[in-house]
């Protein structure tokens, strides 16, 4: 039977690579923060961590390169260099398709909710303007609201915890192997959107319900799932 959105009352939404195609400036920016800090990260290192908090991406590429986790001063100080490089680019545009799959999922009486590991602030205000109307902070998880970021479940737990619904009776949109990870352990039903570089299979071996490829085709997608 195909997965629809039968019975469910919240769509929990990644920001980064969902929302925004803000990804590529991520890349950039923690390449050039990692090598300024004497370590290697590909961009391929950057999709795979996606998700993750910002210090523990930190700490699992010093694990890695340094042989030791960061120190929590380490962690600071190479994340906070990592933000200012990210905030001195371009603003990352709204994915296309993004707006239109918002409009559809509120149209369709369901709560919306934003679910990311983010702690750049301009992106967690940008998002509230940017969907005025359907996306205000009180209704986000951020870095900031949970101790253990993506792939553990607790960002997800806390979104439903503020849905006040149960796991099945939402449904999450990730781009990110961590994020789906992160969402399959909460147990809601996860729609996989490949919008970057990495393989259909690296997603597909997280879990998710369904795999899409932009959210242009989420949004095409939500036309089938009138309630």
């Amino acid at each position: 039977m195909p997965f629809s959105l039968k019975g469910k009352n919240a769509v929990l939404f990644d920001m980064d690579g969902v929302l925004y195609d803000s990804m590529p400036n991520h890349s950039v920016a923690w390449v050039q923060a990692m090598e300024h800090f004497g370590m290697q990260m590909t961009t391929h290192d950057v999709y795979l961590n996606e998700g993750a908090t910002g210090h523990d991406t930190v700490s699992r590429i010093s694990m890695r390169e340094r042989g030791r986790a960061a120190s929590a001063g380490e962690e600071h100080e190479i994340y906070s260099y990592k933000a200012g490089l990210f905030r001195s680019m371009p603003a990352a545009r709204v994915m296309p398709g993004a707006r239109e799959a918002i409009r559809k999922v509120s149209a369709l009486g369901l709560q919306l909710l934003v679910v990311t590991g983010s702690g750049q602030k301009n992106l967690i205000e940008g998002v509230q303007r940017d969907f005025r109307g359907y996306i205000v902070r009180e209704r986000m998880v951020t870095s900031f609201d949970v101790e253990r970021g993506k792939p553990f479940p607790d960002p997800y737990l806390k979104g439903l915890e503020i849905a006040g619904v149960d796991a099945s009776q939402a449904v999450v949109v990730e781009n990110a192997p961590l994020g789906i990870r992160s969402a399959v352990a909460a147990g809601i039903d996860t729609v996989a959107v490949n919008t970057g570089p990495l393989e259909d299979s690296i997603l597909m071996a997280e879990g998710p319900v369904l795999l899409l490829h932009s959210m242009t085709e989420l949004s095409e997608w939500l036309d089938s799932c009138r309630l």
